[in-house]
């Protein structure tokens, strides 16, 4: 069986049912890094889904229909993009985060108290997306040292996503 490794930030080891242990080409150690690091990824994507779909419902002022309506593309997006990285750490052989207390723990991004202007909207998700694409991209290096192709993969295509995000937020407060 898969010996689970104890960290703060690392998510809790899986036994798998069977009593099998995970045989894919990548030790324990480096699986529960790998996972680590998702579970931030994870973390930090869940955070940047909910401000973006609460700034949808809350943007005001002239550039109302142009903003609600990107906010949705990129938070419906983004929520479909966080199945595939909670399931790859399942993968991994770890158990998912999913509770607020976890995704408030492991995020680096920090929510604003109250609802912001447009314009501050826009800058928060520009921060946020480039937050996740920093949290993705240290995710990836340590998969790639530990030839972990799926999950490099994965990261590859929500850094992308976050790239491109953060550009056209930011394309929007030149």
């Amino acid at each position: 069986m898969a010996k689970a490794v104890k960290k703060t930030s690392s998510p809790k080891a899986q036994t798998t049912p069977s009593g099998l242990p995970i045989d894919i080409g990548i030790s324990d150690k480096d699986r529960a890094a790998v996972a680590a690091e998702l579970a931030h990824t994870l973390a930090d994507t869940y955070t940047l889904y909910l401000m973006t779909h609460n700034f949808h419902w809350n943007v005001t002022g002239p550039m109302f229909s142009t903003l609600h309506q990107l906010f949705m593309t990129q938070y419906t997006e983004t929520w479909q993009a966080l199945d595939a990285v909670a399931e790859r750490i399942r993968a991994l052989g770890h158990y998912a985060p999913g509770t607020y207390a976890e995704y408030a723990r492991l995020s680096s991004i920090k929510e604003p108290a109250s609802v912001p202007s447009a314009e501050d909207m826009l800058r928060l998700l520009v921060a946020g997306n480039e937050a996740v694409a920093k949290t993705a991209r240290k995710a990836f290096k340590c998969a790639d040292a530990v030839n972990d192709q799926p999950t490099a993969d994965l990261l590859t295509q929500r850094l992308d996503i976050h790239e491109k995000n953060a550009w056209m937020l930011r394309s929007l407060l030149a």
